[in-house]
């Protein structure tokens, strides 16, 4: 089993030895037992309210690098053709509190029927996808995330 404390960040001197598939949510912890790609356990002992990001090298107590990657979830991309339109959009969810991947006038949500209808009647179209989901980790957050 993998023991990992440490994060080494978005480069490593050395190729990863194992890989671990992690969704949004299970990014967000920094503490968890899972499995790499290849079957081998990993524990994660990490300091808490720094997610994980897409991309990121972690080494074990023996050295290992594990490499994060971010895995496939259902998500609903929302776009339009205007930054008001996409801005007012953005407003709303915010005020909802609702986690969020913003891109060029399109968005990123998991799948809500309510908040979806809400997006369509501010004019935005939507289309269900599998992507990675890296939503924006907060305005007081101190992490750097990677688009």
């Amino acid at each position: 089993m993998l023991e990992i404390h440490h994060r080494i960040g978005l480069e490593s001197p050395d190729p990863a030895d194992f890989v671990v598939v992690l969704s949004h949510e299970q990014r967000e912890r920094g503490r968890m037992l899972l499995n790499s790609e290849c079957g081998a356990e990993v524990r994660l002992f990490l300091k808490r309210g720094q997610p994980l990001i897409v991309g990121e090298y972690l080494q074990s107590l023996c050295g290992k690098i594990v490499q994060i990657q971010g895995a496939l979830e259902e998500v609903a991309r929302a776009q339009c053709g205007d930054w008001q339109t996409f801005s007012r959009a953005c407003y709303h969810l915010g005020n909802r509190h609702v986690k969020l991947q913003v891109g060029e006038c399109s968005l990123q949500i998991k799948p809500d029927h309510v908040l979806e209808e809400m997006l369509l009647q501010l004019g935005l179209k939507i289309e269900h996808q599998l992507s990675i989901f890296t939503p924006e980790s907060g305005a007081y957050k101190h992490v750097h995330q990677q688009h």
